[in-house]
């Protein structure tokens, strides 16, 4: 191939030489990625002030048409009444591109339903946010490289939110913060007030599973009934405006080992 010179055709600006050897470099030799800068005018031979700035993409290597691993099954923790956070096994690259991201994809219900992308991610998690209480999602993630391959999606992870409780003025939103085989810590316990004026305390109450026991609880008074939990306000978090919310309560509890159930039938008042 002749030698690209100036003169009255592509290279009859300086602007231009740079990209065009990126892309022959790229294309013709196999070598270099770099994006560059190029000007352009309607005309040939056009004036300095008729040129426009365009910034070219950087080039992918081509060459690299093998898709990523699939990533590991997504596992969901801090699952609220709205929101859940995922979590999964990063996925390999196969084609030397490398990563570049994550969608994430949802579909309502335990079946049924499309599979849509609700987001990206650059790390392996993912909180999604906006959901609604009571209600089963399933979740994949998939994966792409730098040379815009996508991997086959992941295993479907089944999450459900949890209920969000009201009784007019407020609403109690529980947030597990971890669990284990004997036992959970619920933190934070959010109470709301969804009225149109300032409340100066609330009650919230609930059912433990039989064989669960409270072990402890934090910034409330508490009374326990047989399964039933009854937690109010103290001094300092009693009085909320409307829209305000307190976060610091919270509580613990113990169950039998490899029960997996949680506490339900919140109400606020």
């Amino acid at each position: 191939m002749p030698p690209i010179q100036d003169g009255n055709h592509c290279a009859n600006r300086p602007e231009w030489r740079t990209p065009l050897q990126q892309n022959i470099q790229k294309f013709l030799l196999k070598t270099g990625d770099a994006p560059g800068v190029i000007r352009i005018s309607p005309r040939a031979l056009g004036n300095l002030s008729e040129w426009r700035d365009w910034q070219t993409p950087t080039l992918n290597d081509s060459s690299d048409t093998t898709p990523p691993s699939a990533p590991g099954t997504p596992a969901a923790s801090n699952v609220t009444a709205i929101s859940a956070t995922l979590t999964w096994a990063a996925s390999t690259d196969q084609g030397g591109s490398g990563l570049v991201g994550y969608d994430i994809l949802r579909a309502p219900g335990a079946s049924g339903g499309t599979f849509t992308q609700v987001g990206t991610s650059t790390t392996t998690s993912f909180s999604d946010t906006g959901l609604t209480p009571s209600t089963t999602y399933r979740y994949q993630v998939r994966a792409r490289d730098a040379a815009g391959n996508t991997s086959p999606v992941s295993n479907t992870a089944e999450v459900t939110t949890r209920a969000a409780a009201s009784t007019g003025t407020c609403t109690a939103v529980l947030t597990v913060q971890t669990e284990w085989a004997t036992g959970y810590v619920i933190q934070p316990l959010t109470i709301t007030n969804t009225g149109t004026s300032t409340i100066t305390g609330w009650t919230v109450t609930f059912t433990l599973p039989a064989g669960h026991t409270l072990t402890g609880s934090w910034n409330s008074a508490v009374t326990v009934s047989g399964q039933t939990v009854t937690i109010r306000n103290v001094g300092h978090n009693g009085t909320l405006a409307p829209g305000a919310g307190t976060t610091g309560v919270g509580f613990q509890a113990s169950r039998p080992n490899g029960n997996t159930a949680l506490p339900s039938g919140y109400t606020c008042a």
